[in-house]
Order: C-alpha cells, then structure tokens, then sequence
C-alpha cells in the first residue's frame, strides 16, 4: 500500500472512530433523565412526596443543563474537549450511583450531578461536530440528534421491562445506565491524551459572550431551543403518567412514550439534511410545529383511544425540533468559537427555560386534579416556539451587521 493510500485510509478510520466516540457520548444524554419518567410513579410512592416534588427527579438535571451550560466552554479552554468529555463521564457516574440511595436529599444531588455532566455534554457536542466535521455538519448534527432521541426512545421502552426481568426497584433500575456510561468512559480517556480547545482567546471569548446577549438572532436561537426542549421534557416526565391515569398500564404507557421516541429517531435524523438544502429552516420550524397542536388535541379530547397516533404525531415535532435547535446553533455561527459560545448560550438559557417543564405540568395536574388545563398550555406554548424559530431560521450569522 503506497503511503498516500495508507494515509487516507488511516484518516478514514480515524474520522469514523472519532463519530463513533461522538455518537456513544451522545447515547448516554438522555436516558439517565428521560428513564424516570415511566418510574415516576413509583418513585412518588416509595419517598412519600408529591407529583411536583417526584417533577424535580427530571426537572432538576433539565436545570443543571441551563444553569451550568455557561462553564463548559471555559472548562474546554483550561482542559481541552477530549478530557472534558471525561470529566464529565466520571461526573455522570457518579450522580447515577447517588440516586440508589435510599434517601431523598442524596438522590436530589445525584439528580444534579447527571444534570451537570449532560450539561457540558450538550454544549460541547455541537462544537465537537463544528470542529472534527466541518464538511459533514448536517449528517452528524443529524446522526447524534438521532442518538439522542434514540437514547430516550430506549429508555422510555425498556425500563419498565427491565425492571421486571430484573426484580430490581425504581432506583436500581435506573442505575443500569451507569453501565453505559463506564463504557463510554473506556473509549474517551485514550482520546484524553489528545487535548483540543475552541481557538478564540479568553478575552476574545469574553466579548463575544457580551455580543451575543445583545443579538437578536442570538436570542431567537436560544429561544427556540429552549421552549422546544421545554415540550420534550414536559411530555418526557409525564406522558407515561397521563396514560396510566386513562386506564393503561405502566408498561403500556413507557412502550407509548417509546413510540414517540422511535417516530422522533426517523425524523431527528433526516431533518438536519433536509434543512441544510436551503438557506432558510423557518419554513420548516413552523410545519413541524403544528404537529405539537395536533398531537396535544388528540391527547386532551380522546387520550384513552388512538394513544399510538398521538404518539406519532408528538413523535414528528420532538424528534424534528431537538435536530432544528441544535442545527441551527452550527449554521448561526460562522466558527468553532461562536458555535461553543452560542451552544453555551442557547442551552444555558434555554434548558433553564426547559426545567420549568415537568416541574409546572406536574404542578399544574396537582392544581386542577387533571390534564386538560396542563396539555392547553403546553399547546399555547407552541405559538411563542413558532415565533422564535422563523426568527432564528434566517439565513444569517450571529453579530453580523
């Protein structure tokens, strides 16, 4: 083999290994979270509390995703990305093994540490992308937004199951994602001895930070990710519940959630393409969001009768918007910097957003003693997510004239 050959193809597998390590890191964001929502229930009973306080199992990661998204680009700057990512892993190990204690408090902090470690994950996914894949953006924005919506897909389906095949309780049960996480680990800390940063120097990154609080197109960035995430999550933690108060059973009601899971795979994976063949995605940020309307219709006037339409139909816009947000956070920034910097703060803010999500629908079940007032909110809530999303759909960089 001539040593251009050899060159190439030495760089091909090194491009699909770096994927690969991106997609795994991708996997373990969503399940340590969305995983509660089937067990919520159970979790409520087993501690005593309320369906606001049992909210907080998946509302306090969502708010550890906003409120410590801003210090991941300033951990990549000291540490490097590579060992970042593995802090972060160990961080996730670490909050996961909290929460099988059988003690409220101590599982409230392991709560916050999963929210922690995802958190720098989720912002530093998009630079990672911006940076290893420049000519690829679209199908790997594509292929881990897949992962991630497969990720929650697969947790919503099987951890009821699991629970059963292994007789373990809610808390064990949501402990066997630490596995994956120790996997993942294994593949990252040889990469650790690498050690990348965004390019932007400190004073630069400081500056850009006060730009974008003062850009518009910024803010409808953030914005649309936020309220978008603020749906998912909303949906995530309580669908399961909604079901099992309409006559199904637990595993019923997970396997239903799953279903939007797996429509959203199909549609988080083949959105980014289809976004990137034309200048602007608002077009296409208003199609998808109708489907939260109709999707929120069917679950307030007949939850208990075609549940596996409605599924799809929330299926359609979770899966779509969670691909749109993050896509759009890479084409509004014309660099690495600006995308680390713009992740940092569409996420921060915008899971902030987020976290208010299953906290108020729970709280707004236990007001009303019922689902219709909560599932009409969630449904006003997509006119503003609309709004922001032909907003940041345009065909513009971030402080550019």
């Amino acid at each position: 083999m001539s040593a251009p050959v050899a060159t190439a193809t030495t760089a091909r597998r090194g491009g699909a290994f770096a994927a690969f390590a991106v997609l795994l890191l991708a996997a373990n964001l969503r399940p340590p979270v969305v995983g509660v929502a089937p067990l919520v229930d159970q979790a409520r009973d087993d501690l005593g509390v309320s369906s606001g306080v049992a909210g907080l199992l998946t509302s306090l990661p969502v708010l550890c995703f906003g409120l410590l998204a801003p210090i991941a680009p300033r951990l990549a700057r000291r540490w490097g990305l590579e060992r970042l990512m593995v802090a972060a892993l160990l961080v996730l190990t670490a909050g996961i093994a909290l929460r099988l204690v059988d003690v409220l408090a101590v599982i409230l902090v392991g709560s916050v540490l999963v929210g922690t470690a995802i958190a720098v994950g989720n912002v530093s996914l998009p630079t990672l992308v911006k940076r290893d894949f420049p000519h690829r953006t679209g199908a790997m924005t594509g292929a881990y937004s897949m992962v991630l919506t497969g990720g929650g897909a697969l947790a919503a389906a099987v951890t009821v199951p699991l629970q059963r095949v292994t007789g373990l309780d809610w808390r064990y049960t949501l402990g066997l994602w630490g596995l994956l996480a120790l996997v993942t680990l294994a593949v990252w800390v040889p990469r650790a001895r690498r050690r990348t940063v965004p390019s932007s120097p400190l004073g630069e990154a400081a500056a850009m930070r006060r730009g974008l609080l003062r850009d518009p197109l910024a803010w409808q960035v953030t914005l649309f990710m936020g309220l978008q995430s603020l749906q998912f999550y909303a949906t995530s933690a309580w669908i399961p519940t909604i079901y099992v108060d309409a006559g199904r059973s637990p595993a019923e009601a997970g396997l239903l959630l799953s279903l939007a899971g797996i429509v959203g795979l199909v549609f988080s994976a083949t959105m980014p393409s289809l976004a990137m063949r034309r200048p602007s995605q608002s077009a296409l940020v208003t199609a998808t969001c109708l489907f939260y309307v109709a999707g929120y219709a069917g679950l307030i006037l007949a939850p208990g009768t075609l549940a596996a339409l409605w599924m799809v139909l929330l299926g359609v816009a979770q899966g779509s918007n969670i691909a749109l947000g993050l896509l759009l956070i890479t084409l509004r920034s014309p660099d690495t910097a600006h995308t680390a910097e713009l992740s940092a703060m569409a996420q921060g803010i915008g899971y902030t957003l987020a976290a208010v999500g299953p906290f108020g629908l729970g709280a707004l079940h236990d007001l009303t003693d019922g689902w219709t007032v909560p599932l009409v909110v969630m449904a006003v809530l997509v006119v503003p997510t609309v709004l922001m999303g032909i907003g940041a759909g345009r065909d513009r960089h971030v402080l550019t004239p």
